[in-house]
């Protein structure tokens, strides 16, 4: 089977590469997790993938926990009304 190109690579290789130089905070876990969501089973953007990977083990989480994390941060607040994203963007496909 042949690797496919996802249709939001390049923009997401520009999120990939800030969490890369970024500290986790609420936002960044939270844009880590929507990623995570986003290429889960896809079949190819290997260096994505491979990428969120390196970013778990750089902060120390496994795929749970950040999950965990995560769901406790958007029952307590929409994480995505800060910075660029508006409320009714939420981006998960």
């Amino acid at each position: 089977m042949k690797d496919q190109q996802h249709p939001q690579a390049k923009i997401d290789r520009m999120a990939i590469n800030s969490l890369l130089a970024a500290e986790p905070d609420d936002l960044n876990l939270a844009e880590l997790a929507r990623l995570r969501v986003r290429y889960n089973g896809f079949p190819g953007a290997r260096d994505i993938q491979n990428d969120l990977d390196t970013l778990l083990k750089r902060w120390q989480l496994s795929e749970d926990d950040l999950f965990k994390k995560t769901r406790e941060l958007h029952s307590q607040t929409r994480v995505f009304n800060v910075g660029t994203r508006k409320a009714d963007e939420d981006d998960w496909s």
